[in-house]
């Protein structure tokens, strides 16, 4: 007696696992093959949807069927077999071909004509339930992303907190993706070193081990982590209601670096003035070189062999410099009493400063309602709403992120006040400093050095030239030189080249070769 197949299906592995129907099916099977006297030889079992065609249990069932292996088969019911019309055509030719295919659930007679339609009708609905639990399920998630709710699992850095609720930050992974980003945007990591150096951090894989590097790539390149949601099968994004990690800025530079718009640095040398001393003839910058224990900086074009210098000239024409930054005794409490009257102001600066993000926020408010209101009229396509959509909510996110900043303790005054201490102290902390340290201080008073052949030019930043100027003029009592300096400090933070020298640096990942 030829035996035949029993087919038994749920559509995920956590039904198959926690739930009965697969027993039921079975039972089901078993009752239907005693009452037709049906010897089943072989079992199929599967966890996977029928919706979509490509299941490898059911695929290897119709091969056996069709090299005539079996009988036939029996399947609990016509929604178990086939829920997209590609494999029920497939039973379809089985049928054709003389195989027996039986239904314990449905008493259909696939022999017949009648039967046959009857079969066909449900094999139909049972397709169109399909496409319309998909679509239904497809609203759902783009009614969830108008919201401004996620309706994936959280990124890396965020925790569920049930549906219809935003992510939130994840108080232990959170602020290693932000270190993450803030990292690779300064522009000294790789993937591979930041790689490496988040691992150190505490950023892991669930396995414990370091991030693959093309899931350290997606996550830099998630949007979400600045309060976009972007749909990648449709190009659409939407505004998040979830707290973003880092700013707008922060990932549009980590965006920048990733494309190769900025350039990514690695370490190789530790020479004290690396990559910060160009020749004035060229322009490239010197290449410190290490010979019988001492170090020399050299250009190495070829119209500019002779332009070489010592480290040890070099530190100390830095050294002097920096001495010119000192004021003499008694001159900086006559810059505190200056700084009360350049405070009056600050606050009034604020309020207007906020006021005009406030009206910048209403505007582009406004744009994307009448955006939206042009693609409902049918006077943009899609494609161009999306395109201009993305960039309004971009525009939107670096605004409100301006607004939400919290404001600076301090004011202009405060912070020329700081500098002109910084400045004071500048000689004393380079002479104290490590490698790295004075590296920082240089970059952070100076904006450029030139080689001349053998000589040194130094250009200053111009808060700090402010101060040279002032006091080297006929007039430059403490009185006149804080006005000055508030003029290059106001200059520099709205070039967003803050002034800083650092009191504790780290080591920075940075190259000792030449560029153009």
């Amino acid at each position: 007696m030829r035996t035949y197949y029993a087919y038994i299906r749920v559509s995920t592995v956590k039904q198959g696992e926690l739930g009965s129907s697969l027993q039921e099916q079975k039972s089901a099977i078993e009752a239907y093959a005693a009452r037709h006297n049906l010897a089943i030889g072989e079992w199929f079992e599967e966890m996977e949807t029928a919706a979509k065609v490509g299941r490898r249990m059911f695929n290897r069932m119709l091969a056996d069927l069709e090299r005539g292996k079996a009988a036939g088969l029996i399947i609990h019911k016509i929604d178990r077999s086939a829920r997209n019309l590609k494999d029920w055509a497939r039973l379809g030719d089985l049928i054709d071909q003389g195989i027996d295919i039986h239904f314990a659930h449905e008493a259909i007679d696939l022999a017949s004509r009648g039967g046959r339609l009857s079969a066909d009708i449900q094999a139909v609905v049972a397709a169109d339930y399909i496409r319309n639990h998909r679509q239904e399920v497809r609203k759902g998630i783009y009614g969830r992303l108008k919201q401004g709710l996620y309706p994936l699992p959280a990124p890396r850095g965020y925790l569920d907190r049930g549906k219809g609720k935003p992510k939130e930050i994840d108080p232990i992974a959170g602020p290693l993706v932000r270190q993450a980003f803030d990292l690779y945007a300064s522009g000294t990591y790789t993937l591979h070193t930041l790689r490496k150096e988040m691992h150190q951090r505490g950023l892991r894989s669930r396995t414990g081990k370091p991030l693959a590097l093309e899931a350290l790539s997606v996550m830099l390149r998630n949007p979400f982590y600045c309060g976009l949601i972007r749909v990648n099968r449709t190009g659409q994004t939407f505004e998040g209601v979830h707290q973003p990690l880092v700013p707008k800025a922060t990932f549009d530079r980590v965006q920048a670096v990733m494309s190769g718009r900025v350039f990514a640095r690695s370490q190789k040398h530790v020479h004290l003035f690396r990559r910060m001393i160009r020749c004035e003839a060229c322009g490239y910058s010197l290449i410190g070189e290490t010979r019988k224990g001492h170090v020399y900086y050299r250009c190495h074009s070829q119209s500019c062999r002779g332009t070489t210098l010592r480290e040890p000239d070099i530190d100390r024409a830095v050294r002097e410099r920096l001495s010119e930054l000192r004021f003499a005794y008694g001159e900086m409490e006559l810059f505190g009493e200056e700084a009360k009257a350049l405070r009056r102001d600050e606050s009034r600066i604020r309020d207007e400063r906020e006021a005009a993000l406030k009206r910048d926020l209403g505007k582009c408010e406004d744009r994307l309602s009448r955006l939206t209101d042009a693609f409902i009229d049918g006077l943009l396509d899609k494609e161009t709403f999306e395109v201009r959509k993305t960039t309004l909510y971009g525009e939107r996110r670096s605004l409100r992120d301006a607004l939400e900043a919290p404001a600076r303790p301090d004011t202009f005054a405060d912070r020329a006040l700081e500098i002109l201490g910084r400045g004071n102290m500048a000689e004393s902390l380079y002479e104290m400093a490590l490698t790295d340290e004075k590296r920082e201080i240089v970059k952070s008073v100076t904006s450029d050095l030139r080689a001349r052949q053998k000589s040194l030019q130094i250009t200053m930043r111009p808060t700090f030239q402010a101060i040279l100027d002032a006091r080297n003029s006929a007039n430059g009592a403490p009185c006149r030189v804080l006005p000055r300096i508030m003029g290059a400090l106001k200059a520099q933070e709205e070039s967003s080249a803050p002034i800083k020298l650092p009191e504790q640096t780290s080591p920075e990942p940075n190259g000792d070769a030449r560029r153009g």
